[in-house]
C-alpha cells in the first residue's frame, strides 16, 4: 500500500498553521455547524466562540493503493503449508467496503471529531460572504482620525531603527573614494620614484629617506579617512497620510409593540445582534443607530435596544419619521452611505400604513443605499408586507424577507447581505 505524507516544514507558529489547514479543509462542515449555532445560542452568547463537531467519516486520511486485479509477485516467509513456486489464491472480496466505521455489537462506536474555534474564527466564518450593498465613496472621505503611515523618501536624520543601510554604505563608499583618490594617486607616484631610486647605483640615501617619509605621511592620510561618517547616514522617512474612509450608517428599527410576542421579539433581537456583530466586525467606520417603536419611537443605546421590556401599541410611521429626522440632522447624504433594517410582525394601524409607504417612497428610500424589511410571523403576510410589495417592485434598493422560525434567521440574514458579484 502506497501512502502520501506531507512533510513540508511548518513555520515557528506550528499549531496556528495546522489549525488553519484544518479549518480550510473542513470549511464546509464548520460553516454548517456555525450557522446552526446561531439558532441554538442564547442572545448573550451569540458572538462567542463555538465547539464544532465533524463526523468521523469526514476526517479520514486519503490513501492511495493498488487497484484490484492483475498478477503480483511477492516474497513471503516459508511455512508448512506452502513451498517455493506455489500460487496463492487472491483473498475473496467482501461486500460493504465503505470507508465508514463499522457498527459494534456492544453498542460502542467512534465519537465525532470535536474542536473549539475562537470568537474571531467564528465571526470570520459567519460573515465571510457578506457585504453592505451599494457601498460607495462620498465626498467627505478624508478624516484626520484615520491615517496610514507611508514611505516618504529619505532623510539625513532619524532614529536608528529607520536607518537605510544600503544607501548609507553606498554614500560612505563614495565619500571614501572621493577623499582618498588624490592621495592614492600621489602614493602610487611616490612608490614608483622610490623604486627608481633604489635601482640606482650608487643610491641617494637622502632622497630614499625623504620618499619613504612622504609615503608614510600619505598612507596615514589614506587610513585616516573614516569608515563611516555622520554625513553618510540616510534614514527612511515616514509620514502620516490621511486615509480615505467610506462612511456608512445603519439604522436598526425594531417593533416592540404588544402584538409582538416574546418569541417574535427574540427572533428580531437575534437578527439585529447578527447585524450589529457583522457591522462592528467588518466595517470599522460604520455608525449604528438603534430605534425602538410602539406607538412612539425613540433612539436608544445598544443595551436598551436589546434588553428593554417596554411595550405598547403599534404606529410604524413614528419610527420612519424619527429615522428621517436623524438623517437630516446628523448624516448628510453627500457624506454618508445610509442603510436601514426594519423588523416587525407586520401589524400596523390601517390609517398609518399609507403614511409609511409615502414616507419610504417619497422621503427615505431616495436617501438610502439599501433598506431591508424583515417580517417575523408564521401566519402568512400581514398588512404592512402587502403595502411594501409595491416599494419592492419600484425600488432596487428595497428588499424584504419573511422569517417564520428561529432556524431561518441566519439564512435570511445571509440572503439580504450576501456579497454581490461584480
Amino acid at each position: 500500500m502506497a501512502m502520501i505524507i506531507d512533510r513540508r516544514l511548518d513555520g515557528r507558529n506550528k499549531s496556528a498553521v495546522n489549525r488553519q489547514r484544518l479549518i480550510k479543509r473542513y470549511k464546509r462542515q464548520i460553516k454548517k455547524a456555525v450557522s446552526e449555532a446561531v439558532t441554538k445560542r442564547s442572545i448573550t452568547d451569540i458572538g462567542t466562540g463555538e465547539k464544532v463537531n465533524i463526523p468521523t467519516r469526514d476526517v479520514t486520511e486519503p490513501v492511495i493503493h493498488h487497484g484490484q486485479g492483475g498478477v503480483t509477485e511477492r516474497v513471503f516467509t516459508g511455512n508448512k503449508d506452502f513451498v517455493k513456486g506455489d500460487q496463492i489464491e487472491r483473498p475473496k472480496q467482501h461486500s460493504g467496503q465503505g470507508g465508514g466505521s463499522e457498527g459494534s455489537d456492544s453498542g460502542e462506536a467512534d465519537d465525532d471529531f470535536a474542536f473549539e474555534i475562537s470568537k474571531d474564527e467564528y465571526l470570520d466564518l459567519l460573515f465571510e460572504e457578506l457585504a453592505l450593498p451599494n457601498l460607495v465613496k462620498k465626498s467627505s472621505i478624508f478624516k484626520q482620525a484615520s491615517k496610514s503611515i507611508v514611505r516618504a523618501g529619505f532623510s539625513n536624520t532619524g532614529v536608528p531603527a529607520n536607518l537605510n543601510l544600503i544607501r548609507t554604505m553606498r554614500r560612505a563608499k563614495g565619500r571614501k573614494i572621493a577623499i582618498a583618490s588624490p592621495y592614492k594617486k600621489l602614493l602610487s607616484q611616490l612608490r614608483e620614484e622610490l623604486d627608481l631610486e633604489l635601482k640606482k647605483t650608487p643610491a641617494d640615501e637622502e632622497r630614499i629617506k625623504a620618499l619613504r617619509e612622504k609615503i608614510k605621511v600619505v598612507s596615514a592620510k589614506i587610513h585616516s579617512v573614516p569608515f563611516i561618517d555622520t554625513y553618510d547616514l540616510k534614514f527612511n522617512q515616514y509620514i502620516a497620510q490621511p486615509k480615505p474612509v467610506t462612511q456608512a450608517v445603519m439604522f436598526c428599527i425594531m417593533d416592540v409593540s404588544s402584538s409582538m410576542s416574546q418569541e417574535t421579539k427574540d427572533i428580531a433581537k437575534r437578527f439585529f445582534i447578527l447585524l450589529y456583530l457583522f457591522l462592528s466586525r467588518s466595517y470599522e467606520k460604520t455608525d449604528v443607530v438603534f430605534i425602538r417603536h410602539h406607538t412612539a419611537a425613540e433612539e436608544v443605546d445598544e443595551e436598551t435596544f436589546f434588553y428593554s421590556r417596554e411595550s405598547g401599541g403599534t404606529i410604524v410611521s413614528s419610527a420612519l419619521k424619527l429615522t428621517l429626522d436623524i438623517i437630516k440632522q446628523r448624516y448628510p447624504v453627500s457624506d454618508w452611505n445610509i442603510y436601514a433594517a426594519q423588523a416587525s410582525d407586520g401589524d400596523d394601524w390601517i390609517d398609518d400604513i399609507p403614511l409609511c409607504t409615502d414616507l419610504l417612497s417619497g422621503n427615505i428610500l431616495p436617501l438610502l443605499q439599501y433598506y431591508a424589511y424583515v417580517e417575523i410571523n408564521n401566519n402568512g403576510h400581514h398588512a404592512l408586507w402587502k403595502a411594501y410589495e409595491s416599494l419592492q417592485k419600484s425600488s432596487e434598493s428595497f428588499a424584504m424577507r419573511q422569517i417564520t422560525s428561529v432556524e431561518e434567521i441566519y439564512p435570511v440574514f445571509h440572503d439580504l447581505f450576501k456579497r454581490k458579484e461584480a
